[in-house]
C-alpha cells in the first residue's frame, strides 16, 4: 500500500492537546492511532522488552553544525532538542541482550559508539559491550558537530568540541539505562508498508549505471519500503521503529538552529504532538523511533533543490516529510501481525577499510581487487547539489579542466596502485596516509528473531544496500526479507557506491573513500561476519586503535564572561510581548542572558511558554517543541552581552488564556568564572 498525507496547515499550528497528558497510557498510544490493546499476553514471553530517551543536544551556539561541511554555517539556538531512543531485547532462554537506540544526530562517530559502550559496561558489568549495543543516527544535517575524533569530521567546524561530545554520549547512555531500567515481559512484531511521496532519487544519473536486475528492485528509482517493529509488554504498546531511507537534509545548509529535521519531527509528533508525553516530566510512556537504511542516495527535496518540496518553505517541509513517515510508520504499525519469535545473537569485529583484499567472487568485474586509505574526491568538495552544495565543484567533473587535474600529482604523493583502484576518481586530498580520516571501523550483525539487522557506518546507496543484503541472505540461507540494512551504526566512514554508480564519479561516488570496490569490501566482510554468527564461531571485536592527535585540535574560543548592558540584569525582559495575540499569530520576547554553553540544559529547557491555570502557571512548551524557537546573538563582544529571542507559534486551537514567556539561562562571571543560573519572565498576554 502506498501512504499519501498532505497537510493544509503547519502541523506547528496544532496545539499540544493533551498537557494534561503527561501519564498518558500505552493503551492510549494504540486507540490514538485507530487500535485497540489486545488480550492480555501471556507471562512467559519469550523476550523481556524495555524502553527509554535521553537529551543529546549539544552546544546550540557558536558550534559549528555538522552534516553539510560548510564553516560559516554556525549554530545559534534552537528549533527542536534531539533526542536519543531506546530498546532494549532480552532472549528470556539464554539471557543475551540487544540494546538499540537512534538519536537525532547527522552521525554516530567512532569514538562516540566506544565512550557509550565504555560508559554501559561500567554501569552494567558484564551486560553489555562491543557486540551487543548498537547505537545509529537518523543523520539530521541540523545538529551541532565537533563531536569526532576524526579530524576531517572537525575541520570546517573548526575542531574537537567536548562538550558536545559528551552531550551525546551521555544522553545515548541515559536512553539505554532507561530502557534497561524498564525491562518487562514482552513481544514484538512486524509490519510493512510503502512511501513513495517522501524521498527522491538525487543521483539517478549514478543510478541508471547499475544493472538491470538491480534496478529492477526500484522501478521508481527510490526505495519506498518501510518496515516496522512493535512493542508490546503484555498488552500494553510501549514503542514502535521503522526504518526508511530518506536523508535529513528538509533544512538547507544556511539554518542555524538545531533540529532533529523531518526524522526527528516525526517523532516528536507521535510522542508529544499526539499523545501529548511531556519529556521533562520523565519517561515517557511510549518511544517512537524513526531510523535510516540505505539512505544514501534518498533526498526529502522533491523538486531535487535545497529546502524544497513539496514546498519551498523548508520549515513546512520538515513537517509534512515528517507526518507522511509518520502517517506510514502507523499504518504498518496498526496492521503488524508477523510476530518476531526465536533467538537473540549479536556479533561485531573492527575492520581496517582502507586495508582489505577483496576476493573475485564479490566483484562484479570478476577481479581482485583492493581498498585503499581514504581519498576525497573532486565530487565529494561539490557536495550534493540537490540538498547542499559544497565549494563550487561540478558534480561528475568532466571537461579540460578535470583532465588538467586529473595530471597533477597527488600530496602527499600517493602510489600508483592506490590511485589505480580509486579511479576513476579525480582525486584531491588522500586523508587516509596523513591519519585525518577513520580506517579502523566497526561492522556489526544483530539478530533478533528471524531478523537479521546488518549494521554498517557508512552511507549506502539503495543498490549498494540491495546487495549487502543480497550477500548476507545467501550466505545464511535466508530469505532477504529477513535481513534488514542499517546505515549510520556506530561510526561513521562517508558514503558507499556500487562500482557502476562509482564511475560517474556524482557525489556519493566521490565520497567512497575506500576505492570503486569497498562496496564489494563490505560485502565480502559482512556475508562472513553474518555467517560466524550463524555458526556460533567466536571473533575477536579488536579495537578502533589510537586516534590521531588531530582529531583533538579545538580552535574555537571558550566563554570568557558573561555581562549584561549597563543598567540592566540576566534574565531582563528587552522586548516585551505584545498584551494580546490571536490563534495564529507569533509571540516574541527578548531577553539578556548569557552564553548557552555555560549550561547546555540537557534533560531541561532554555525557554517556557507558561499558561496561568487559577493562580499558578503550567508549561504548556518548552525548546524541544516545534513551534518554538530559541535565538541566540552577541551583541557586545568586548563586554560579553548577549539576547535571547524566544518566540511561540501560536497554535490555531490554542486554549484561549493569559500567558507568559519565560527564559532559562546562565551567567559566567568575569574574574572567577563561576556559573549562575537565573530565570526570566515575560510580562503577561492573553490569546483570543
Amino acid at each position: 500500500m502506498t501512504v499519501h498525507e498532505e497537510k493544509t496547515q503547519p502541523t506547528r499550528r496544532t496545539v499540544l492537546r493533551g498537557t494534561a497528558a503527561a501519564g498518558v497510557g500505552a493503551a492510549v498510544a494504540v486507540t490514538a492511532v485507530g487500535g485497540a490493546p489486545d488480550a492480555e499476553a501471556s507471562t512467559d514471553s519469550a523476550y523481556l522488552v524495555g524502553r527509554g530517551i535521553g537529551d543529546t543536544t549539544g552546544a546550540c551556539a557558536e558550534n559549528g553544525m555538522m552534516g553539510y561541511s560548510m564553516p560559516q554555517q554556525i549554530d545559534n539556538g534552537i528549533s527542536m532538542r534531539l533526542r536519543a531512543r531506546a530498546f532494549v531485547v532480552v532472549d528470556r532462554a539464554t539471557g543475551k541482550r540487544i540494546a538499540w537506540c537512534v538519536a537525532d544526530q547527522a552521525l554516530i562517530p567512532v569514538a562516540a559508539h566506544a565512550a557509550i559502550v565504555a560508559k554501559l559496561m561500567a554501569k552494567y558489568p558484564g551486560t553489555y559491550d562491543y557486540t551487543n549495543v548498537c547505537v545509529t543516527a537518523t543523520h539530521s544535517h541540523s545538529t551541532p558537530g565537533g563531536c569526532s575524533h576524526d579530524f576531517i569530521y572537525n575541520l570546517a567546524i573548526l575542531g574537537f568540541q567536548q562538550d558536545t561530545f559528551d552531550a551525546m554520549v551521555d544522553g545515548f547512555v541515559d536512553a539505554i539505562s532507561a530502557a534497561h531500567d524498564d525491562l518487562k515481559p514482552g513481544s514484538i512484531s512486524v509490519g510493512h508498508t510503502t512511501l513513495d511521496n517522501a524521498s527522491r532519487n538525487r543521483s539517478q544519473k549514478a543510478f541508471d549505471l547499475n544493472p538491470d536486475s538491480d534496478k529492477a528492485a526500484f522501478p521508481d528509482a527510490i526505495d519506498p519500503h518501510m518496515i516496522v517493529w512493535r512493542f508490546k509488554q503484555g498488552s500494553t504498546d510501549v514503542g514502535a521503529i521503522s526504518w526508511f531511507p530518506t536523508h535529513g537534509t528538509s533544512l538547507p545548509n544556511t539554518n542555524l538552529l538545531v533540529s532533529g529535521d523531518n526524522k526527528g519531527y516525526a517523532a516528536w509528533s507521535w510522542e508529544r504532538e499526539q499523545l501529548g508525553q511531556d519529556y521533562l516530566a520523565g519517561q515517557p510512556k511510549f518511544v517512537a523511533a524513526f531510523a535510516q537504511s540505505a539512505a544514501g542516495d534518498m533526498s526529502p527535496n522533491l523538486e531535487l533543490k535545497p529546502g524544497t518540496g513539496p514546498t519551498d518553505d523548508p520549515w513546512r517541509n520538515i513537517a509534512i516529510i515528517g507526518d507522511r513517515q509518520k502517517a506510514a510508520m502507523q499504518q504498518a504499525w496498526k496492521s503488524a501481525s508477523e510476530p518476531i519469535s526465536g533467538s537473540i545473537g549479536s556479533i561485531a569485529t573492527y575492520i581496517d577499510i582502507g586495508d582489505i583484499a577483496i576476493d573475485s567472487k564479490w566483484t562484479p568485474d570478476g577481479q581482485e581487487h583492493h581498498t585503499t586509505p581514504a581519498v576525497i574526491g573532486a565530487s565529494m568538495l561539490a557536495g550534493s547539489v540537490e540538498d547542499g552544495p559544497g565549494l563550487g565543484y561540478p558534480e561528475g567533473w568532466t571537461g579540460p579542466l578535470a583532465k588538467l587535474w586529473a595530471m597533477l600529482p597527488s600530496m602527499p604523493p600517493s602510489p600508483g596502485w592506490m590511485l589505480a583502484e580509486q579511479q576513476p576518481k579525480l582525486c584531491t586530498l588522500p586523508v587516509g596516509l596523513v591519519g585525518a580520516a577513520p580506517s579502523r571501523v566497526l561492522i556489526q550483525v544483530l539478530k533478533i528473531g528471524q531478523f537479521h539487522i546488518v549494521c554498517t557506518p557508512c552511507e549506502v546507496t539503495i543498490v549498494a544496500g540491495l546487495r549487502i543484503r543480497r550477500s548476507v541472505a545467501a550466505e545464511l540461507g535466508v530469505p532477504i526479507e529477513q535481513v534488514m540494512i542499517q546505515s549510520y551504526s556506530n561510526g561513521y566512514a562517508e558514503y558507499v557506491t556500487t562500482p557502476e554508480e562509482y564511475a560517474s564519479q556524482q557525489y556519493e561516488g566521490g565520497s567512497t573513500l575506500y576505492g570503486r570496490y569497498e562496496l564489494c569490501a563490505y560485502q565480502q566482510e559482512l556475508a562472513g561476519l553474518a555467517k560466524k554468527l550463524q555458526d556460533n564461531t567466536p571473533v575477536p571485536v579488536g579495537s578502533a586503535g589510537a586516534p590521531s592527535p588531530l582529531g583533538f585540535i579545538d580552535l574555537v574560543p571558550g566563554v570568557v564572561y558573561d555581562n549584561p548592558p549597563l543598567g540592566k540584569k540576566f534574565g531582563q525582559v528587552v522586548t516585551a510581548p505584545a498584551t494580546s495575540y490571536d490563534r495564529g499569530s507569533q509571540a516574541k520576547v527578548e531577553f539578556v542572558t548569557g552564553h548557552p554553553k555555560n549550561n547546555l540544559r540537557r534533560g531541561g529547557t532554555f525557554l517556557e511558554v507558561q499558561r496561568k491555570v487559577g493562580l499558578s502557571w503550567k508549561r504548556v512548551q518548552d525548546d524541544g517543541d516545534f513551534a518554538t524557537k530559541f535565538v541566540w546573538k552577541r551583541t557586545d563582544v568586548l563586554l560579553g552581552s548577549s539576547t535571547a529571542t524566544i518566540t511561540w507559534d501560536i497554535p490555531t486551537d490554542a486554549p484561549t488564556g493569559t500567558y507568559r514567556i519565560v527564559h532559562h539561562g546562565s551567567s559566567k562571571a568575569p574574574l572567577t568564572g563561576k556559573i549562575t543560573d537565573f530565570t526570566g519572565a515575560s510580562t503577561e498576554f492573553t490569546v483570543s
